[in-house]
């Protein structure tokens, strides 16, 4: 008889213990509900009224508005040394280093790369020259996405500097 109680008071828990989880995995929640927020469905708040953006993305100029802008940095040798960096950074593999159009890149092009240093560059007026390095021209990579806007005027001066050379 004792052994028949030992069984039983081991026995019976074990079997309600056991229930109980079979009734909490087969009614439990399953993660039949979950909450979440579907593609598009929410909508960023609104900047605080006064709020003045900081960082606007500049577009290309219209050929209107690049036939009237103008540089807003002065010629000084701190500039044109910036712009001799930026140009190392985005155009000496097409153009090269003298701006000549002879880069190793540039090279396997055809047409090759405009000569910096000439005549009808120089004759382009400073939006325009920013428009044609920001939109590409002939065979040129559009650029407006890969140059900076702070660097973009550092570059026109660089460019005057190599029309200016002799």
């Amino acid at each position: 008889m004792r052994k028949a109680i030992i069984v039983v008071a081991v026995a019976v828990p074990a079997l309600i213990l056991a229930s109980l989880f079979g009734y909490v995995l087969y009614t439990g929640p399953r993660m039949k509900e979950q909450p979440h927020i579907r593609a598009y469905q929410t909508v960023a708040p609104l900047p605080p009224e006064g709020t003045v953006a900081v960082h606007v993305p500049e577009g290309i100029p219209s050929s209107a508005q690049a036939a009237l802008a103008t540089n807003p940095l002065e010629a000084t040798d701190l500039n044109i040394e910036r712009g001799k960096v930026y140009y190392g950074y985005y155009c000496i593999f097409c153009h090269g280093e003298e701006g000549r159009g002879n880069g190793p890149v540039g090279e396997s092009y055809s047409p090759v790369p405009a000569d910096l240093r000439s005549a009808r560059v120089r004759g382009y007026r400073d939006g325009q020259l920013l428009r044609r390095m920001l939109t590409g021209a002939g065979h040129g990579p559009v650029l407006e996405r890969v140059v900076s806007p702070r660097h973009r005027w550092h570059i026109v001066l660089y460019v005057r500097s190599l029309a200016a050379a002799p």
